[in-house]
């Protein structure tokens, strides 16, 4: 996924210095690499760098332009190649996935050469135009065998001209004089001042400069970076290491919590204080209500509210509602931190294609992320505590600060979340020493008072491993502000309003194609890559995870009975090793020294 950006007709250094400005807005989509488009006296030349775009503007001499376009790169699907793609005498840029690209591949028999799946967009326009296929056949013929998002500009320099293509509207065109702008997002183009700005949903086609020469290009070369999407080999050796542990404990007569959740007490007849304090959560309030709170923000043909969309199962099912149920006109909203999985990434692309909706990324320095990550475990692993976990998870909570970013840039205030109301996960700040909070009616429970008794409890662990005071910490501290004590407007919970049943939200997502993981059954927690890694520990330590609170929720609201919530469990427990080491690689921590330091940590059960 990229933001891409491109300037036309230009004639003057104040016109490129526009390009320029709409570059470096792009960054906010990614930074992990870079390319440009450049034509100069009617010869095309393409420069490519390990470089955010930015510097790699520093390293590029231009001579007068009269075309310069490009991207900023979040890398997916491999970071072997990089755009701009020169193919069949077309230069492709591409922002979104095509997820089943290898399948295109297949049907076809032109060769490939890279790996990067955006190559297969100029073979079937290439296919098409020699079919003398009309410009909206062609962006059909497109949109229909390109599974995920497709938005590209092809530049054909022999037949002078530019094709614009978005099958999800996540591209803008503009003009300022006689010089033509374009952007994956609304707000670089009024940054910059355009005029008559347009959302490209199909395909539009521009005249560009004729060159029938063949098209030049380099390569800045850059410092070593980091392999951001590791390669995961699997190691049978390594692969033993991981415990598969058959506690000795006693559960709760009605959930299945085990005596080792913190603050549980059984009654005389083994029922847990949890289910005794249990309030139901999963009974929806009538879908007019919400419909009648969201009718002040409709806005008929535009964009009228934001999602926070993660990719995950419940903001995937939460879009499907937002769009079909409740018939608004979202843009989903991914703040992508470096731990967002390729296979979250890809049923970003799924979800956003098939439903037309636009997809704003917002990425930090996933570099930068991931170091702070491994700051923190270092930390963790050399005196590990199960209440300390979260801190593996801190750099994931300016996904609620960037909410207020993506409002700012839009003019959009509503935001509707598809947040699961059973993802109740006491036991994370409860072993900690913090009791649960029974009264809490969402998941993320807000306020002061209790973020500061809670970020006390952590700093007395710091104090006692003081590899906690690293770098990452304004980055943990900022990102709980904005998390917990910032106060959130115009936002309701989806879910307040429609019921969630797993069946249901599954049957609906497998209807978009969208992809499981191969090494778990459940379709919880898939996208996120810090997940197999920390229920591993817990269940490793504790002899439970997430989803044995999960399933306990799902016991006391009645919609499965307990021995199919045990059966799930122990499933759905089992260690992920390919999860385990691809965030390990990801975050520059050795696979072995790992799991041994948490094998070794003392159980809290007999087996």
């Amino acid at each position: 996924m990229c933001g891409i950006f491109g300037g036309l007709q230009l004639t003057s250094n104040h016109e490129i210095e526009f390009v320029k400005k709409l570059a470096k807005l792009a960054e906010q989509r990614g930074r992990d690499s870079s390319g440009l488009i450049i034509c100069e006296q009617d010869k095309y030349r393409v420069v490519r760098a390990d470089l955010p775009i930015s510097n790699l503007f520093t390293k590029v001499k231009l001579d007068s332009p009269s075309i310069i376009a490009g991207h900023s790169r979040l890398a997916t699907n491999g970071v072997g190649d990089n755009q701009p793609i020169v193919r069949d005498g077309m230069v492709t840029l591409h922002n979104g996935i095509v997820c089943n690209v290898d399948e295109l591949w297949d049907k076809r028999e032109s060769k490939r050469y890279q790996t990067v799946d955006s190559e297969i967009i100029p073979v079937i326009i290439k296919e098409e135009r020699n079919k003398g296929a009309s410009l909206n056949d062609i962006a059909d013929t497109l949109f229909k065998e390109c599974e995920g998002i497709v938005s590209t500009s092809v530049y054909i320099p022999e037949d002078g001209v530019l094709i614009l293509f978005s099958n999800n509207g996540s591209l803008y065109i503009g003009t300022i004089g006689g010089a033509i702008y374009y952007s994956s997002e609304l707000w670089p183009l009024t940054e910059i001042g355009c005029e008559g700005i347009e959302q490209i949903r199909g395909a539009r086609e521009i005249s560009i400069s004729k060159s029938n020469d063949v098209i030049d290009q380099s390569t800045v070369k850059s410092k070593h970076r980091p392999n951001l999407l590791p390669d995961v080999k699997l190691n049978a050796s390594e692969e033993k290491l991981l415990e598969r542990p058959t506690p000795k404990f006693q559960r709760c007569t009605k959930c299945i919590l085990p005596e080792t959740m913190p603050y549980i007490r059984f009654d005389t007849k083994g029922v847990c204080n949890y289910c005794h304090n249990y309030t139901t959560r999963n009974q929806p309030k009538p879908v007019e209500v919400i419909e009648k709170l969201v009718e002040p923000y409709r806005r008929q043909g535009k964009t009228d509210c934001i999602v926070p969309f993660s990719g995950g199962r419940d903001s995937c099912y939460g879009l499907h509602l937002i769009v079909k149920e409740l018939g608004m006109n979202p843009i989903a909203y991914t703040y992508d931190w470096g731990m967002v999985t390729d296979l979250g990434r890809r049923n970003i692309s799924r979800m956003c294609a098939e439903m037309g909706v636009e997809n704003i990324i917002i990425a930090p320095d996933i570099e930068l992320k991931r170091k702070n990550i491994h700051k923190n475990l270092s930390a963790w692993l050399k005196k590990p505590h199960l209440g300390m976990i979260s801190l593996l998870t801190a750099g994931d909570k300016h996904f609620f600060r960037h909410v207020e970013t993506v409002k700012k840039q839009t003019g959009v205030s509503l935001n509707l979340w598809g947040v699961n109301p059973l993802e109740v996960t006491h036991f994370k700040t409860g072993f900690l020493g913090i009791p649960p909070a029974f009264e809490g009616k969402h998941v993320y429970n807000n306020g002061l008072m209790s973020q500061l008794n809670y970020q006390s409890k952590r700093i007395n662990q710091m104090i006692r491993n003081p590899g906690y005071f690293n770098s990452s910490i304004w980055d943990t501290i900022s990102g709980e502000y904005w998390r917990s004590v910032h106060k959130k407007t115009d936002y309701f919970h989806v879910f307040d309003y429609w019921e969630w049943n797993e069946e249901t939200v599954d049957n609906v997502l497998r209807d978009y194609n969208w992809e499981w993981a191969s090494d778990t059954k459940t379709s919880w927690r898939i996208g996120d890559a810090t997940a197999a890694l920390y229920n591993y520990i817990y269940f490793t330590v504790a002899g439970f995870t997430e989803h044995d609170t999960f399933r306990s929720n799902q016991i006391r609201e009645g919609v499965i009975d307990r021995e199919a919530a045990l059966q799930l469990a122990l499933d759905e427990n089992q260690p992920r090793y390919e999860s385990i080491k691809w965030y390990l690689q990801a975050v520059g921590i050795d696979f072995e020294y790992a799991i041994k330091a948490i094998n070794n940590m003392p159980k809290l059960y007999s087996e």
